[in-house]
């Protein structure tokens, strides 16, 4: 199995680029937010060794071809803020999906639309990928504004879609087409 190539994309003020361990600091502050270990695969409390573990993993989504990972870093300093990726699982019937958060310290500054925006318009450049989906709890105002922002339409409320902290959890569903 050939790995995938992930690029660097830019996104008005970041860039979209691989993980590296220097990005650790950043997984540390999500590791500590309680909802962001709770949705991704971002260790709880997370010690160094689990913090690098995560990063590794982020690579190896690449090798075995189950989407892109992507740090959102600042374009000046190259900071890592936030974590976006285009997730494979249903590539074959055309479709991907996406996910993100921003470290708790750089909120509320228009990441989340810029890294979004700049996935989506890659994303659905790639040649097998025709609609891109979105998953976000109705509470988070602040994600689906985001998407919102980006051109995603909400088709609707998924009842009782995705175990959350031990709970099922409603899902409103997005989608941006080709």
């Amino acid at each position: 199995m050939v790995p995938l190539n992930q690029p660097v994309l830019d996104a008005l003020d970041y860039r979209l680029r691989p993980f590296e361990a220097k990005d650790a600091e950043l997984v540390r502050e999500a590791s500590i937010d309680p909802l962001i270990p709770l949705i991704t695969t971002v260790p709880s409390n997370g010690v160094d060794e689990e913090i690098l573990d995560f990063i590794e993993r982020q690579r190896l989504r690449l090798v075995d071809q189950s989407g892109y990972s992507f740090a959102i870093a600042d374009a000046g300093s190259d900071q890592a803020v936030g974590q976006i990726g285009l997730w494979l699982k249903n590539s074959g019937q055309g479709r991907a999906s996406a996910g993100y958060w921003i470290g708790p310290s750089h909120r509320n500054k228009g990441i989340a639309s810029a890294a979004l925006d700049a996935l989506s318009r890659w994303g659905l450049e790639l040649p097998e990928i025709h609609r891109l989906e979105l998953y976000i709890e109705p509470w988070n105002e602040g994600s689906w504004r985001a998407a919102e922002r980006c051109g995603y339409i909400r088709e609707g409320l998924l009842r009782s879609w995705q175990e959350v902290g031990g709970q099922r959890k409603d899902m409103y569903m997005y989608s941006r087409l080709r």
